[in-house]
Formats: structure tokens, C-alpha cells, sequence
């Protein structure tokens, strides 16, 4: 809701947050992209870079391959050389043992872990995982034996406010929700395989909906939104609802790879104004006030949520 009369000066909006029990500047997190190749460990680089310059958060691609190859470590670890002091979170797949997840952790001195879940992706792969039983007890028994916190990461396909209650159960206490609207890992695997055949283009749920199907559930956890968050206003709008942090990956990278690493600079410059700009005129002099401010959710989102029984006017009803 836009605030004519917001009584504020730009100079008072601090849009910095804790997370990992650390202080980052801004409420972002530069979500897994790659790893496992010299191009690969240059993208990473360069990230690393921003990550520190911003003191944003940053997660790797999957390490799986690093793991199952120890010569591509340095693909992923140059991230901690980069940036020794700021926030680096690891990736493996919910399915992975601890032993693997140890040893990515250990790789890169990570301060998280991200459990990626990405069903739809391993299916529409012909060399795919096709047996997902277990998965929600293995996530258990990692929490239990990792030293560093677990995020569970949909890879962009969202999560439910089922699947999130069942994370939760496991003793998961962070939660990126990765929803349909970023990068598309069916269509990308189907172009390669052709499994599906494009028939399950449009398969996901939304980040929009995901994120108020989790919020809805009214659990102390940490919802990180991602899934397509651009800009400066998609991150507005995340953080209004009540996600603590938001993710961003694809327009990131497309920036780095086909502009370069000053190009992205010169976009994250323009992000923290543009989104300094939404909290004043939304009257917001942080993200704890801008949570407070009433969000309208229409359109097939507001239909989604009162279709599975949440009601929309949570959000438009604050003061």
C-alpha cells in the first residue's frame, strides 16, 4: 500500500537482518547456481566477490559432483577463499547420506546446508533418481548429526503447506521455498531428455503461493522466498508478506554471464535504492516494520489461497 505521508527520511531505512547468527546488510542470499567446472569455479568467484562487497549471503550449486569427483573441490571452495568471514551455505540433495553432507559442509566451511528437493527435475531426467521413499526420515537424521543448521530448498517447484508441516516435524527450521516462476529444471531436463514432452511445462506451485502456504502455518521457522524474485519490488513484496530473507539466482547469473561481474554490481546498487525507495513509500523504516504494513493478494493467487482454505485477508488486514 502505497503511504503519501510517510514521515520518513531514506538515511533511516536500514534494511539489514540477521540470519546464521550473523549481521548481513541486506536481506538477500545469492542462491545455488553452479559448481564442478573451471567456468563454473569463475561464476563463483565472482559472486563471492559481491557476496563480500554487500555482505550478502551466499549458496553454492550442488556439490554432489565434487563429491563423487575430490578434484573438482576447488570449484566450490574457492567461495570461502573469496569471502572468509561472510555467510556460505553448502548444497546436496535431501537424499544424500551424512557422510556426504559432512563432507560438503567441511569443503567450504559452510555455515549451512542446503537439502535440495527437486522431484520433478529427477524425473523428467532419463538417468533420474525414480525411488524417493525415505527421504523425510533421512532429512531427520541429518539434522541430528550435522553441526551447522539444515534449509530445505525446493529447486522451483515450490513447497506446500503440507510438505512444509512435514519438514517442520523432521526439525527442519528453515525453509527456502523455491517456487514455480525462476528457472524451470523440467523444461531445461526436457529439452535434453524429452520425458514429459512439454506436457509438464506449468507443473509447480508459485512463489507467491507457496510462500503464503507456508506463512500460513504460523511456525517458528526462518521462510526464505525464492523462485523468480527480480526485483527490488518482488523483494518488497516477499519481505511484506513475511519472508525474512529472499533468494535470487537466475537474473543474477544471466547478468554475470552476458554483461559481467560490473554490470551486477551496478544492478545490486540499484536494487538496495530502488528497494530503500519501497520502504519509504510504504512509510517502512525496516523490514520488521514493513511486515506490518497490509499486502492485497488478488488475482489467482488470492483465488489459490481461498481454494486451500487460507483466507487472503490475513495479509490486507494489518495496521
Amino acid at each position: 500500500m502505497h503511504n503519501s505521508i510517510p514521515e520518513l527520511d531514506m538515511d533511516e531505512i536500514d534494511l539489514s537482518c540477521c540470519f546464521l547468527e550473523k549481521k548481513l546488510n541486506l536481506p538477500v542470499i545469492l542462491n545455488a547456481i553452479t559448481g564442478g567446472t573451471e567456468r563454473a569455479k569463475e561464476i563463483n568467484r565472482d559472486l563471492a566477490y559481491i557476496a563480500r562487497k554487500y555482505n550478502l549471503a551466499m549458496a553454492v550449486g550442488s556439490q554432489t559432483i565434487s563429491i563423487d569427483e575430490p578434484q573438482l573441490k576447488s570449484t566450490f571452495s574457492v567461495v570461502r577463499e573469496i569471502n572468509p568471514e561472510g555467510i556460505i551455505v553448502a548444497n546436496v540433495g535431501a537424499n544424500r547420506s551424512i557422510q556426504d553432507v559432512l563432507k560438503a559442509v567441511e569443503m567450504i566451511k559452510a555455515d549451512a546446508v542446503q537439502l535440495h528437493f527437486n522431484v520433478p527435475q529427477e524425473l523428467a531426467m532419463p538417468e533420474g533418481d525414480r525411488c524417493f521413499k525415505g527421504i523425510i526420515e533421512n532429512v531427520a537424521y541429518i539434522i541430528e548429526n550435522c553441526p551447522v543448521p539444515v534449509i530445505a530448498k525446493e529447486v522451483g517447484f515450490g513447497f506446500s503447506k503440507e510438505s512444509a508441516s512435514l519438514l517442520y516435524q523432521a526439525g527442519v527450521r528453515i525453509i527456502d521455498i523455491g517456487g514455480m516462476g525462476g528457472t524451470n529444471f523440467i523444461v531445461i531436463e526436457d529439452k535434453r531428455g524429452g520425458l514429459f514432452n512439454r506436457e509438464l511445462d506449468s507443473w509447480g506451485i508459485s512463489t507467491a503461493c507457496s510462500l503464503s502456504e507456508v506463512l500460513s502455518l504460523d511456525l517458528p521457522i526462518t521462510v526464505i522466498a525464492s523462485g523468480g524474485i527480480r526485483t527490488a519490488a518482488d523483494t518488497a513484496k516477499a519481505l511484506a508478506m513475511g519472508a525474512d530473507l529472499v533468494g535470487i539466482a537466475g537474473s543474477f547469473l544471466k547478468i554475470l554471464l552476458y554483461k559481467g561481474a560490473e554490470e551486477l554490481d551496478q544492478k545490486i546498487e540499484e536494487m538496495i535504492y530502488r528497494l530503500k525507495s519501497v520502504f519509504l513509500m510504504t512509510g517502512s523504516r525496516n523490514i520488521d516494520e514493513i511486515r506490518q504494513k497490509p499486502v492485497l493478494i488478488t488475482g489467482k493467487t488470492g483465488e489459490w489461497l481461498k481454494l486451500r482454505g487460507i483466507d487472503p485477508s490475513y495479509w490486507s488486514q494489518r495496521l
